[in-house]
């Protein structure tokens, strides 16, 4: 059995492994929030269970052990997730917090249970997808809209951040999972981008904000 922090370590290595190669321990710090030093330690210890692979001063990736364990755990948060929005009505920028606590639950009765009673879910209310009870995840075609041209279009189907902030900011501009967006300009001076949601009036967003939201051309 792996502590929770353990868990949550080897959930953030994961996490950033799926953009990096080699995830450093700086990269580790700043996403758990915590000190460099810290982080150290803890890689050692996972390092001696054999659940990652840790070079000092290169980096850190999990094992196919510590991958197993990585996957349960995004597999029973994203399971979460999508229980507190689809079935308790809680709002999508609500339910990280909670999840974060009921992910550490390890019964695998319970969570195959609630795939089941949810009737095996493929993406949580983020639109990420949710593995299955063998690990396997379903692979996706979703892009951000900062690549799209003037005139394409596409549909909301994932988001890359998922701070309170930036999920209420989405929910006020209508940019929401299954909303249709057309790419109307993209303005050379900051490459802000004017898109139409649902065929409406336009509006604005920022480079930032385009990369983070993910589309189904």
């Amino acid at each position: 059995m792996q502590t929770f922090t353990e868990e949550n370590y080897l959930k953030a290595v994961y996490r950033l492994s799926e953009e990096n190669e080699v995830v450093t321990t700086n990269q580790l710090a700043a996403s758990l929030n915590t000190k460099a030093a810290s982080v150290t330690d803890m890689l050692k210890k996972l390092s001696e269970k054999k659940l990652i692979d840790y070079t000092p001063y290169y980096g850190v990736s999990l094992t196919p052990a510590g991958k197993k364990i990585a996957v349960d755990v995004v597999r029973r948060h994203r399971l979460w997730e999508y229980f507190l929005v689809d079935k308790l009505n809680f709002k999508w920028d609500e339910v990280h917090e909670m999840a974060e606590e009921l992910e550490h639950i390890s019964s695998t009765e319970l969570i195959d249970r609630l795939d089941e009673f949810m009737e095996f879910p493929a993406y949580d209310p983020h639109g990420d997808p949710i593995p299955d009870k063998n690990g396997r995840i379903k692979k996706n075609e979703f892009k951000p809209i900062s690549t799209l041209a003037v005139q394409e279009s596409g549909i909301i189907s994932g988001i890359r951040e998922h701070s309170v902030s930036f999920l209420q900011y989405l929910e006020k501009m209508n940019l929401l999972l299954g909303n249709k967006i057309m790419i109307i300009d993209i303005l050379d001076f900051d490459q802000s981008v004017v898109l139409k949601v649902n065929g409406a009036d336009n509006i604005s967003i920022s480079k930032d904000a385009a990369r983070k939201i993910l589309v189904t051309p």
